[in-house]
């Protein structure tokens, strides 16, 4: 049964927390500025428990515990970079985390760890069933009423991407397949078990003894080949024999069967290439969503993490979106997802998004024919001809030696329908698509631009960076893209409101100060009026003293 949560719970007289604390730490706890209350302010407080009524028995069962504070307690795990055991441990016995979340008294209960992990297990069974990600609407409602409160400017964007791995050991093709199918015979009841051959079942029993890594380590190329195509006849046979197994780890035999062998016409199994097997294959049994891809140098068994976040002239910016995929998705695959979503959050037509090259793609300009798109730089190195298409058609420019040549029409090639051009060199022609043309296009339009125009994305660096401050190695400690994708989340919420903090820290300074400047010679009714609208603007909570009868006043937050 689903119940909201009194957010405005009553302050116990003897088990109240202010009611113990010295004064100098009871000062600290009524801070208004301080992390824990800004925390309950800023995010518990603004959580739409209503979204997680799908969750809940709207008729029977026990009402349910504070969504509000249970999201509250995943946020604050993945601000401090703490594990589970020290995530209780913190809302059982440190104050301020315990302020944070709401709870004001000492004998105020917690949750129970078992509800903690039901609402976590409930929300990715939801986002499994349905495709709807709970954390993310609550992200959005959160982030769209700072938005709101702040006055934050959403027409100019920024955004970057950051690759990091799962929390899995890298496992060679051997080990891959062989977990695989050890992992789905584990799952088998013993009438499961039954309906296989004594034969068979021997055989895979051997196979439970065997130390994967071992094997690779001592055998050749061939006598892999060998063992692999073993493997594959009997994975073969608990494929075809429980076709109507509807669990997660038969659906992932199938998936790195048909991955890594091919069933022939006459029923037998022969192993792929490796030059057949996709980036998309499975990376590990124990992370099925994770994906490879190569950088440069990196190689990655993982996820891809886009940030947006607005950029104004003003000194607050907030994260509007945050995006994990697989780590084989192009950049070029978030830029319409991230500024779908920034609208929604900000309620703002973006009007112009700062990126590096990696985000340009033709989709993309079509898309954003209405966006300015300020890239800082374009991958691959500078090609030996500028292409600039003229009212007398193409122009190719040698950048080595200055000549212009008029390029001519080219024949399509075979069942394509755009246009190249060629121009004649002492080896031949030189051929020009459409790609080079654009590409040569995007350079100029960089080189017109200011230098500190091209600057303004820098600073979303310094946010990927807190992001993934407490990851080691660029490694996570989760498996699966939603994990991947709350921690996301719950990481760009602290952001903020760490962000929010300084901001209203800096006002109240700024504010401050120019009223010590005019103090001496305006009366109260004119400092007020002067110095309210701030408070509206930022919702400052001023408390006004008169130190010297119309000369001085002190302001506290």
């Amino acid at each position: 049964m689903f119940r909201k949560t009194d957010k405005e719970s009553q302050v116990d007289l003897f088990s109240g927390t202010s009611s113990v604390l010295a004064k100098g730490s009871l000062k600290q706890y009524t801070d208004s500025k301080h992390w824990h209350n800004q925390f309950r302010d800023q995010i518990v407080s603004r959580i739409d428990e209503t979204i997680f009524k799908v969750l809940f028995n709207e008729t029977t069962g026990a009402p349910n515990a504070s969504v509000s504070m249970l999201v509250g307690m995943m946020v604050i795990k993945e601000a401090f970079g703490w594990s589970d055991s020290q995530l209780f441990e913190q809302c059982k016995f440190n104050l301020l985390v315990r302020s944070a979340l709401g709870l004001y008294n000492l004998n105020d209960a917690l949750p129970a760890e078992s509800t903690y992990y039901l609402l976590r297990k409930r929300m990715y069974e939801h986002h499994s069933q349905t495709g709807e990600d709970l954390m993310e609407l609550t992200f959005k409602q959160i982030t769209r009423g700072q938005v709101q409160e702040f006055d934050i400017n959403g027409h100019n964007i920024r955004m970057d991407s950051k690759l990091l791995s799962s929390n899995i050991a890298f496992y060679s093709r051997y080990e891959i397949i062989l977990h695989t199918l050890l992992r789905f015979y584990k799952v088998l009841d013993d009438r499961g078990k039954k309906r296989l051959t004594a034969k068979v079942r021997a055989q895979i029993k051997e196979l439970t003894e065997e130390e994967p890594k071992k094997t690779v380590y001592r055998s050749n190329k061939t006598e892999i080949e060998s063992r692999l195509e073993y493997i594959g006849t009997l994975m073969y046979k608990l494929v075809r024999g429980f076709k109507n197994n509807q669990t997660e780890q038969y659906q992932l035999l199938c998936r790195v069967f048909n991955e890594q062998y091919i069933l022939t016409e006459d029923k037998q199994i022969e192993l792929r290439q490796r030059a057949e097997i996709n980036s998309d294959s499975t990376q590990s049994p124990h992370d099925p969503d994770s994906t490879f891809r190569k950088k440069g140098d990196q190689k990655v068994k993982g996820y891809s993490v886009n940030v947006t976040e607005t950029i104004s002239d003003d000194p607050l910016n907030l994260i509007t979106d945050v995006i994990v995929g697989k780590s084989n998705t192009p950049d070029t695959e978030f830029v319409q997802s991230a500024i779908e979503s920034t609208t929604q959050v900000t309620g703002q037509e973006v009007n112009t998004v700062y990126a590096d090259g990696a985000y340009q793609s033709p989709n993309n300009d079509e898309y954003c024919n209405d966006i300015d798109m300020v890239f800082t730089g374009i991958q691959g190195s500078p090609p030996r001809y500028d292409l600039e298409m003229t009212p007398t058609g193409l122009i190719a420019t040698d950048t080595q030696t200055g000549e212009c040549i008029q390029a001519v029409l080219a024949k399509k090639q075979k069942n394509s329908k755009e246009e190249r051009w060629r121009i004649k060199i002492d080896s031949g022609y030189k051929y020009f698509n459409q790609l080079a043309i654009r590409a040569s296009e995007v350079r100029r339009t960089m080189k017109e631009r200011p230098l500190e125009e091209l600057h303004k994305r820098n600073n979303v660096e310094a946010t990927i960076f807190q992001l993934s401050f407490f990851l080691r190695n660029n490694k996570s400690r989760y498996r699966g893209q939603f994990k991947h994708q709350t921690w996301a989340y719950a990481r760009c919420l602290w952001i903020n409101l760490v962000r929010i903090n300084n901001f209203m820290k800096q006002t109240c300074q700024r504010t401050c100060e120019s009223i010590e400047n005019v103090a001496q010679s305006l009366s109260s009714s004119q400092i007020i009026a002067s110095f309210w609208p701030h408070r509206l603007k930022y919702n400052l909570k001023f408390s006004i003293e008169a130190y010297h009868i119309d000369k001085y006043y002190f302001f506290n937050l």
